[in-house]
């Protein structure tokens, strides 16, 4: 009798119990799901563990960037040299005139190099553009036209021309937004009356305009000299020398003056 009244409570208390697991929030399927979102949390964890790809490898340098380099670094070989001493800038023939620094380094590094669209064709270096066809601006603003398939490499990236129509503070604005387009390895011409004296002058930019410091980097000779005990002039090679574009502009900025810049073309590859 004991035995049938103890099976029975059993019986009864798992009915209780039966009957209170879904109110309660406990039923099977309940498990089920938290279990599947516990899987995918899993999932994503693992996923966000993954290793980082690789970074591409930096590219090989352009034949275009190897050029400039080149210019560069025998700018910097002749700066050295000249251990901070004037050489001689007076005869035409003379490598530290301005005009004909630049020229000398492009044409002791041009052999190495061609255009795509002309690689038969030996590179070339305009010279200034005489006095009479510069008019109504001064000499030095521009170099000749010679067409890139006579082998001229360059071409115009941003020219700056005094507009008289202009006020002076409208003029200086252009020509600061003109140096704010300077590029490493781009020939810089200008026609100028500034602190180191008037007219034409020619340098190597060195650097692309920095907007940090709003200034340029530039190699060049002859911009500072003077004449010695011997009656000749001497002119100051320089490297890597740092003005505000400011200062640049103003010494350009004067009417019937301007500047312009000269850039590699993009197709400059290695020659044979």
């Amino acid at each position: 009798m004991k035995l049938r009244l103890g099976l029975a409570l059993f019986l009864s208390l798992l009915c209780l119990v039966n009957g209170l697991l879904p109110a309660l929030g406990l039923a099977e399927d309940t498990f089920t799901a938290d279990l599947v979102e516990e899987e995918i949390s899993l999932d994503d964890e693992e996923a966000g563990s993954a290793e980082p790809d690789e970074p591409d490898e930096p590219a090989d340098p352009t034949a275009r960037d190897a050029f400039i380099d080149d210019i560069i670094a025998s700018g910097q070989k002749l700066f050295k040299k000249a251990r901070g001493k004037g050489q001689r800038a007076h005869y035409k023939s003379d490598i530290y005139i301005c005009k004909n620094f630049t020229v000398y380094l492009f044409r002791q590094n041009r052999d190495k190099y061609r255009m795509a669209e002309y690689p038969d064709v030996k590179l070339v270096i305009p010279d200034n553009l005489p006095t009479k066809d510069c008019k109504p601006y001064y000499y030095g603003i521009l170099w000749k036209d010679i067409p890139a398939a006579e082998g001229n490499p360059f071409y115009i990236a941003a020219e700056f021309r005094y507009d008289k129509s202009l006020s002076y503070e409208d003029n200086l604005e252009l020509a600061m937004a003109f140096m704010r387009e300077v590029k490493r390895g781009d020939y810089f011409q200008m026609s100028a009356d500034y602190q180191y004296g008037k007219g034409a002058h020619s340098a190597i930019m060195i650097a692309d305009y920095d907007p940090e410091t709003d200034t340029v980097h530039w190699m060049d000779s002859n911009m500072r000299g003077g004449k010695h005990a011997d009656g000749l002039r001497y002119g100051l090679v320089q490297f890597d020398e740092e003005k505000e574009i400011r200062w640049w502009a103003e010494a350009f900025c004067h009417k019937n003056r301007g500047a312009t810049i000269y850039r590699l073309r993009d197709d400059i590859i290695f020659g044979k």
